[in-house]
């Protein structure tokens, strides 16, 4: 048994306890928030009337937050933990606790050589943490803009064609990425990936953001090959952006379809795989344009199978669509189309001889290895045919 005497620091607790939420961080963001220029950090959330039933089950919930820093997102979540954590306050010599507001207990005659000043006081008591986990598969923007933004489709809306200012653009914009819970460069790059854009309302409000449809996205794309090719101009080669809009317009001057949707798609096959990060605020009215030639080559095959061929039950034969994607590029391009540069989940093969493309919905489903709905039902009939 030990005889060593130590000096004693009364431990007390105040009453109520205050409230307390302890959050871990993970060492890259302690950096980052350590540096000279630490990012705000952000907590966010769908906006109440957002329908987060809708999203993955995996990545969401009805109620979920998550902290964002300008480039990265991380999931919030609650750990329960078997040994509470006591949040402690030392007192110093205006804060010492008085021998009144306390209750000491002491065996002997120490009470009166207690020095009060030196105490800690336990204020709130945690019985679990806050950690930040970021899933295998990261974050993405895609599934609340497209459940935020209303489909633009072939030759819709005409009436709202005029472009809306720089400043007005920005605002929307903006205001759409409040609500949704991922870093701004996650919301700016997955807005360039579907071509989303801003039209100018119908009132005197700042304008109205869109989704193309893939029919509306493949009209624009077919109408700048074809503009191109009677302007000579070289989709290899860096061009102006307005001069390959003048070549895109009718005979007659007048637009095939919003100028904003022009600048999205063109934007979106722009050289680079973040060619929208970081652009989109800065640089919004694009001057020069460089085409990623591997990158459009492979979008523009996904967005024709998206557009045709939706699902097994509208799909195409194998040959008719490689044929028609080839139709769809410059002449130098074509030799690069090939069934193995389209994304592996994006497509699959109804029967041997043709091909579907895969929605978003069905690609996550197949990574948990739930079958789509389409196979359920013929799984179900074969099981009951057996009978």
């Amino acid at each position: 048994m030990s005889t060593q005497a130590a000096r004693s620091i009364l431990f007390t607790h105040t009453s109520p306890q205050q409230g307390f939420k302890l959050l871990e961080l993970p060492p890259e963001l302690v950096e980052a928030l350590s540096s000279k220029e630490p990012p705000t950090i952000e907590f966010k959330s769908p906006a109440p009337s957002y329908d987060t039933a809708a999203l993955d089950a995996e990545v969401s919930s009805r109620d979920f937050v998550n902290l964002c820093t300008p480039t990265h997102t991380y999931q919030v979540r609650q750990v329960q933990s078997s040994n509470s954590i006591h949040i402690i306050r030392p007192s110093n010599d205006d804060s010492g606790v008085q021998r009144g507001d306390i209750n000491i207990v002491v065996a002997g005659e120490q009470d009166d050589d207690l020095n009060l000043v030196e105490t800690m006081t336990a204020i709130a008591k945690c019985a679990s943490t806050l950690e930040l986990h970021v899933p295998p598969g990261g974050f993405s923007a895609v599934p609340f803009l497209e459940r935020m933004l209303r489909v633009y489709d072939e030759g819709s809306e005409m009436g709202l064609g005029e472009t809306p200012g720089y400043d007005a653009q920005q605002r929307v914009i903006r205001a759409v990425f409040r609500d949704v819970p991922v870093a701004m460069a996650l919301c700016e790059r997955d807005w360039v990936e579907i071509c989303a854009f801003v039209l100018r309302g119908g009132g005197e409000g700042p304008g109205e953001c869109r989704r193309p449809s893939a029919r509306a996205r493949l009209q624009v794309w077919k109408r700048v090959v074809e503009g191109a090719v009677l302007q000579g101009i070289d989709l290899g080669s860096q061009f102006l952006v307005s001069d390959l809009w003048r070549a895109v317009l009718d005979e007659d001057g007048e637009a095939p379809f919003p100028r904003p949707l022009f600048d999205a798609v063109v934007r979106r096959v722009c050289e680079g795989e973040d060619a929208g990060v970081g652009r989109l605020f800065g640089e919004f009215e694009m001057k020069w344009a460089s085409i990623d030639k591997d990158g459009c080559v492979r979008w523009v095959g996904e967005t024709y199978l998206e557009a045709m061929a939706p699902s097994s039950a509208a799909s195409l034969g194998r040959s008719e669509y490689l044929n028609a994607w080839k139709d769809h590029l410059p002449e130098s391009w074509t030799g690069d189309v090939a069934l193995s540069k389209l994304p592996e989940s994006s497509y699959k093969y109804p029967d041997p001889t043709t091909i579907c493309f895969v929605n978003e919905v069905d690609r996550q489903k197949l990574k948990k290895n739930v079958p789509p709905a389409s196979q359920c039902l013929i799984t179900a009939s074969m099981i009951f045919d057996s009978f």
